[in-house]
């Protein structure tokens, strides 16, 4: 009898729980709706968070792969594009726990037009290190594998259910921001230079290379004959497109994209400190029971967004 009130109490505790999700995605669904997006607006919202020198510096990812160059927009971009596109749902979803691994979903939504994009995938609860796979069994550190792992199916969906030609226009402002950016940096270095002492006189962009070099070679050891080779010319004669191809290489390393021995073919290179994909963040994301099953939410900031106006 004792079993019998038990299984009854999940039961009816699974069905308030499953009752209240469904209230919550019709409410956002009617408020969608009823306060549809405004295209001009939100593009403008956009364009303006694009022109922040923070965004800027971490939105695009670029990393070598069978002898070509992949380039796409970050995680952090396609988060900022569905906060300001509106009338958005997105997040990721730890389906279930079991010995060794997870089930997880990541998905994006949009709950004007009712476009969704969601990916389905298996983590397993292994590091991989140079010693050879490490089984996981603290709960933080699932829980980092997790998000590193979902935030890569979770960019793919956002960037799945928001128009092609809304994202090229943001990536082209974070590249003219980044630019703008390294000019005002070196203009205001020549304001403090001695103009009469022709070894102060240096190219402005060779400060921004020195600046960059000093970066990876503290955080990545990676030397800046390494970076030469990569961009395809030396140091003296890199522009300022070049450098802004280095900002996406540093994001993609420090994302977890891509790895220094991949990028710049050195064997022992390695990341002096591991940051996962949602490295600054800890305090904005949360977990959140799901159902007596087990489920449970990963949320971002804002991860769920109907506009009302």
């Amino acid at each position: 009898m004792e079993g019998f009130e038990m299984a009854t109490g999940r039961s009816v505790t699974a069905e308030m729980v499953t009752s209240r999700q469904t209230q919550e995605v019709q409410g956002q669904i009617i408020m969608a709706k009823k306060f549809p997006r405004d295209y001009v607006a939100s593009c403008n919202r956009i364009m303006q968070a694009c022109q922040r020198k923070g965004l800027a510096e971490k939105a695009m990812y670029e990393y070598p792969r069978g002898g070509t160059k992949v380039v796409g927009p970050s995680i952090r971009l396609a988060e900022a594009l569905a906060q300001n596109w509106g009338n958005m749902s997105f997040g990721i979803v730890e389906l279930e726990q079991k010995a060794g691994e997870s089930q997880v979903m990541a998905y994006a939504w949009d709950l004007e037009t009712n476009t969704r994009q969601e990916k389905i995938f298996s983590v397993p609860h292994i590091r991989s290190t140079k010693k050879g796979n490490v089984p996981l069994t603290d709960p933080r550190d699932i829980y980092e594998m997790v998000a590193n792992q979902g935030a890569r199916r979770l960019r793919a969906c956002i960037l799945g259910v928001i128009p092609g030609d809304v994202v090229e226009d943001a990536a082209e402002q974070c590249n003219q921001t980044l630019i703008k950016c390294m000019q005002e940096h070196t203009r205001n270095k020549d304001m403090h230079n001695d103009k009469s002492n022709p070894t102060n006189n240096e190219n402005s962009v060779e400060y921004l290379v020195n600046d960059m070099a000093a970066l990876f070679e503290k955080e990545f050891s990676v030397p800046l004959e390494a970076i030469e080779k990569y961009i395809g010319c030396k140091a003296s004669a890199f522009s300022m497109n070049d450098l802004v191809r280095l900002k996406r290489v540093y994001t993609s390393l420090k994302d977890g994209m891509a790895k220094c021995e991949e990028v710049f073919g050195l064997p022992g290179a390695e990341k002096k400190e591991a940051q996962d994909a949602f490295a600054g963040k800890e305090n904005k994301v949360k977990k959140e029971e799901k159902s007596s099953g087990g489920q449970q939410e990963l949320n971002l900031e804002g991860g769920s967004d109907a506009e009302a106006k």
